[in-house]
């Protein structure tokens, strides 16, 4: 999804912090920065932008009174060093707020609460065949129809492709949200299998490229159920 942006504060650094981190992903594209919250009602007359990131205590013409002027609003991501003004922002149903000095992660978080809104306002348009993962320095796109399976390895979950493995720290819990049934299913408290790569089944255990993978006894039946329809009549769960 492309998410069109600018970058309004009056700290020249600030800009330069929003354009990195902006660089460091695939989809939101940094339009213009402007250090005058001014400067930029004249530019969203002429262009729709889908995202601002807006600082609030600038000099002369502050966030709070450009967002009380602009009537047809984007998305907005309050980037301030001031607490309170952030919980003013929320007045104006701002989408996230930002408290300086932020990190990469959390600039992350608050992109993905963007992409949701963005969705659920675009209800109309396709849903999107791949997702992004954070791995140790980037932000890695993965096409579902890709996946093999996702193994739990410790404090780490192995995301293996068709074509490569992919190391992240992200949780179970968020690779759920993102790979769901029917076309993925939980089997094993270590892995996440991709039904449409499934080669066979036999008694507990799965076969997916060169890897047996286990289905342990607390996902085996919702496995089953899962892929039923699947599945040939009377076929029996533990064949010999």
């Amino acid at each position: 999804m492309e998410i069109k942006c600018i970058a309004v504060d009056d700290e020249p650094l600030a800009l330069k912090k929003v354009a990195s981190f902006i660089e460091r992903m695939n989809g939101p594209r940094l339009l213009k920065t402007f250090t005058s919250a001014l400067e930029a009602i004249p530019f969203l007359k002429e262009e729709k932008v889908d995202l601002i990131f807006l600082d609030i205590q600038m000099e002369s013409f502050t966030g709070i009174q450009f967002l009380e002027t602009v009537r047809s609003r984007p998305q907005i991501i309050i980037t301030t060093a001031f607490e309170q003004y952030a919980l003013k922002g929320f007045d104006f149903h701002v989408t996230d707020y930002l408290l300086k000095p932020y990190s990469f992660d959390r600039f992350v978080q608050a992109m993905d609460r963007v992409m949701e809104n963005l969705k659920q306002v675009n209800g109309s348009e396709e849903e999107r065949d791949f997702f992004f993962v954070k791995t140790e320095y980037r932000l890695e796109k993965v096409f579902f129809n890709d996946i093999l399976f996702v193994e739990g390895m410790r404090d780490y979950l192995q995301i293996v492709t068709k074509s490569k493995k992919i190391m992240t720290l992200q949780h179970f819990a968020f690779m759920e949200s993102k790979l769901k049934p029917p076309q993925f299913i939980r089997v094993h408290k270590s892995f996440l299998v991709s039904v449409n790569n499934i080669e066979s089944i036999e008694r507990n255990r799965i076969k997916i490229s060169d890897r047996l993978i286990p289905i342990s006894m607390t996902y085996r039946d919702a496995f089953f159920k899962a892929i039923s329809d699947k599945l040939p009549p009377r076929f029996n769960q533990e064949p010999e």
